[in-house]
């Protein structure tokens, strides 16, 4: 029997089902060497977690000063990170069990994602999430990304849900505001410790401070359960 009632649940990509940063962190650091911005840090791409690809190349143009356009930032990142992406991309063991828990009980499931339809689709068929998640929705498909709540409203439509109905798991505080701005419940499962505190968490129906070490499969379950029963 399914005891989560109407419940739909949408998952972040990056981070949340996956531990792609490292990998968005090479990509990235090779592209900004190769436009002449050497010694790009993990500490300065925490700033851009949570936010789209496309965004983040918008980003570097202005705050670096580059002369490539957007586009061709955004292509060579993309390019990078797909060859990294496809050799090596570890789905968390948890968030796995998870997915695989809510589709023997026939929740409908969605990922709305940051990165680009190509990313998203060589991530989940290399862990074989895949075979779980079948709706997807990428930034690039609506006219804004994360916190704006496009993509998680199109998320909904495409599963045939409200809003309401719609619980959402995000790692990133852009994706916690967008999950908020949406209408959506919100689990928040922060990548970043340091950024736990921020404002945009505290919208969260329940906040992991721990991250990932801090979330379970069965936990999360159990707190659907009363969240559909209090629903």
């Amino acid at each position: 029997m399914n005891r989560l009632g109407g419940i739909s649940v949408v998952f972040d990509l990056d981070g949340t089902l996956v531990d792609s940063e490292p990998n968005y962190y090479e990509a990235g650091r090779q592209t900004l060497a190769e436009h002449g911005v050497p010694g790009f840090t993990w500490a300065q791409h925490e700033r851009y977690v949570g936010v789209s690809t496309q965004e983040t190349a918008a980003l570097w143009k202005r705050e670096y000063g580059l002369a490539a356009s957007v586009d061709e930032l955004l292509a060579d990142t993309n390019r990078r990170y797909l060859a990294l992406a496809r050799a090596a991309t570890r789905a968390y063991p948890e968030m796995r069990k998870f997915v695989e828990l809510l589709a023997t009980e026939g929740v409908p499931l969605a990922v709305a994602s940051g990165s680009s339809p190509e990313a998203i689709e060589a991530i989940l068929a290399g862990t074989g999430l895949d075979a779980y998640l079948r709706t997807v929705v990428s930034a690039d498909e609506v006219p804004r990304g994360k916190p704006a709540p496009d993509v998680f409203l199109e998320a909904a439509r495409r599963l045939g849900s409200t809003p309401a109905d719609c619980v959402v798991l995000e790692d990133a505080a852009p994706g916690a505001a967008a999950a908020h701005a949406a209408g959506m419940r919100c689990i928040a499962i922060p990548y970043v410790a340091a950024q736990a505190d921020a404002e945009e968490f505290a919208t969260a129906d329940l906040l992991l401070r721990g991250g990932q070490a801090e979330f379970t499969a069965r936990g999360a379950y159990e707190w659907l359960v009363r969240s559909a029963a209090g629903s």
